[in-house]
């Protein structure tokens, strides 16, 4: 369960994407002064609507559905591998990982004014560590796992009428791919290829894969060798920063993590080598903000405190 949340400023829209942040605490000081609130998560068996610090020894108490006495119950934070989404000063908690390790499909909201958590309707596919991007008023919510297996959903939130609407799926069975949106277009890159279901002799495997989606026309487009990553990785960071589509470290068929980085420039139609990032890792938590991208703890040879930024501005 992470222990630190990162939350875009009230009134600003900002994706996140935070997993454990035990092992960023350096950037604590950093978020506040760049007027990013640091919320610490609640204790283990904290009750709903109790104030910080209050405990219980129930630690089976679920809070009911919708509840909001103006404390943070403690069932919305019973999951772990949740997908995080900003959106004007709220932030969203799709699915994740349930104690009993099978994916969730509840959705909360939480309001910092009030200090509290409100359920909102459930995803239409249960998943855990999927990928999640703001556009207009909608969240939109794409792969993830059900245990070892890939989930292919796509799927977006309307936070007006708070109703969910399924897209096309996935074209490829990919676990730990990148997301990133630009242009109109989603980009789902790379990633551990699963074999298909009827296909019991392959392995799973690390691809370059490259799979835009157009919101405007509902379909799928995979793009060509040419224009695939120029590395295979999987569980890396991805931006849109600079007029590029950015993916920053990870894991390959190399044996450790990746340092390497690159930009496929919408402009130009093409993969570009970008500055290798100092700490090679895989498994981190991202922020984006203004022409620069966060790459925030994961794991190198193992945990890694690290707090690296890539600059990437529009033209370069």
């Amino acid at each position: 369960m992470p222990d630190l949340v990162a939350i875009a400023s009230p009134g600003r829209r900002r994706q996140i994407i935070i997993r454990s942040a035990a092992s960023c605490s350096p950037l604590g000081g950093a978020l506040a002064r760049a007027g990013i609130l640091v919320l610490p998560a609640p204790p283990p068996g904290r009750r709903e609507g109790s104030p910080a610090g209050e405990g219980t020894t129930n630690m089976g108490l679920q809070p009911p559905q919708g509840s909001c006495r103006g404390g943070v119950p403690w069932g919305a934070w019973g999951t772990v591998c949740t997908a995080l989404c900003c959106a004007d000063g709220l932030v969203y908690a799709l699915g994740g990982m349930g104690p009993d390790t099978a994916p969730q499909a509840q959705v909360r909201v939480y309001e910092p004014r009030q200090d509290c958590w409100l359920s909102l309707p459930s995803m239409p596919t249960p998943c855990y560590g999927a990928s999640t991007f703001l556009h207009g008023n909608k969240i939109y919510v794409l792969g993830g796992r059900q245990g070892k297996l890939p989930v292919t959903a796509f799927e977006a939130f309307d936070l007006e009428a708070r109703t969910w609407t399924r897209h096309p799926s996935l074209p490829s069975r990919r676990a730990f791919a990148g997301c990133a949106m630009a242009e109109g277009s989603v980009f789902s890159l790379g990633g551990l290829q699963q074999p298909g279901p009827h296909n019991f002799y392959s392995r799973p495997h690390f691809v370059n894969t490259v799979e835009t989606f157009d919101l405007e026309h509902g379909s799928w487009t995979k793009l060509p060798r040419g224009l695939r990553m120029r590395d295979k990785r999987a569980d890396f960071v991805v931006g849109a920063l600079g007029g590029h589509i950015v993916a920053v470290g990870g894991l390959g068929n190399q044996p450790c993590p990746l340092g390497s980085a690159e930009g496929f420039s919408l402009a130009r139609r093409r993969w570009e080598v970008l500055p290798t990032m100092p700490t090679a890792r895989c498994s981190c938590s991202s922020l984006q903000a203004g022409p620069r991208l966060f790459v925030i703890g994961g794991v190198a040879q193992g945990p890694s405190q690290a707090v690296e930024a890539l600059c990437l501005r529009d033209g370069v």
